[in-house]
């Protein structure tokens, strides 16, 4: 939801400010340990949040209040939220900094060829020409890295699950890994792989709508 439209824009004005403040901001991200950032957060946005507001907004640890059975419906809600955001963002961070770096790489190829100049020289309007003409088929890289992003968000956050004590996908492995549980770890497997054939199979699917000259017979 950022990171795409964040490449797309840095290419669209590359070598602005904002586009070096992003790079910089997105080697930072991904050069950072999940680990380092999570303790970030949890400084920032749980300690320092809560001690200069005296509000208790996000919690540190943990997947769930030990009162969360008798709460409203509502409360389960945010206490849910208050109990996932920090791990969501951990990881959000390092997706969105490759996000936005692809997606930049990708719009640049695209803006240089030459049907796109041939579209701007025919007068076409420059946002016709970068979201029906180049948008499509700079998406292609991106979407493909989307695509396998699902597989790792489903059994590679075991550093984030394990950090934050939420209970995941990811915790599951290693708590089999743990007690030499192979029955479960062969399931997790399987789930997994199962994840990862569907993700490309739909992944080469979505190929055909974002370029019309690829087909597949």
């Amino acid at each position: 939801i950022i990171g795409i439209p964040l490449g797309i824009y840095q290419a669209i004005r590359q070598y602005s400010f904002f586009d070096q403040l992003g790079t910089i901001g997105a080697f930072m991200a991904f050069s950072t340990p999940i680990f380092i950032i999570g303790v970030g957060l949890q400084i920032v946005l749980a300690l320092y949040l809560e001690k200069w507001t005296g509000v208790k907004v996000f919690f540190v640890t943990g997947m769930n209040d030990p009162a969360f059975a008798s709460m409203s419906f509502f409360e389960k809600v945010v206490d849910t939220l208050q109990h996932l955001i920090l791990p969501a963002v951990s990881i959000a961070l390092i997706s969105l900094a490759g996000y936005a770096r692809f997606q930049r790489a990708s719009m640049l190829e695209v803006l240089h060829s030459d049907y796109l100049r041939t579209a701007k020289a025919k007068g076409l309007p420059r946002r016709t020409v970068i979201v029906k003409h180049a948008l499509r088929n700079a998406l292609i890289a991106p979407f493909t890295v989307i695509m396998l992003q699902i597989n790792w968000l489903l059994s590679g956050v075991i550093v984030v699950e394990f950090f934050f004590a939420y209970k995941g996908f990811g915790a599951l492995i290693l708590e089999a890994s743990l007690n030499n549980d192979i029955a479960l770890l062969e399931a997790c497997a399987m789930v997994a792989v199962c994840v990862a054939v569907t993700t490309q199979t739909l992944a080469d699917i979505g190929y055909t709508f974002l370029n019309p000259r690829i087909r597949f017979s």
